[in-house]
């Protein structure tokens, strides 16, 4: 058995579900199994804060990150900080 946390981070609050999975779980069985409300809106997933597929198999200890989609293109952001110089 592996143990993992799922967590689901906005600014000002975050959600977390703690797992014991057997050996061999995949990243989308965790977060399947955490059903942590506002998952179905999360684009991507990272293990550790490196981006991370479906059928990748997780270790004891990970940490299963739900990215949520930018509010802001960073393109544009910088974009206008360069205008406004």
């Amino acid at each position: 058995m592996i143990q993992v946390e799922v967590v689901l981070a906005w600014p000002d609050r975050a959600l977390s579900c703690r797992l014991q999975l057997a050996d061999g779980a995949t990243v989308g069985e965790a977060v399947a199994l955490a059903a942590l409300e506002g998952t179905q809106a999360c684009p991507a997933v990272a293990v550790h804060g490196v981006l991370a597929q479906a059928i990748q198999p997780l270790r004891d200890g990970d940490r299963v990150e739900l990215l949520r989609p930018l509010l802001a293109d960073p393109k544009d952001n910088r974009r206008r900080r360069a205008k406004a110089r």
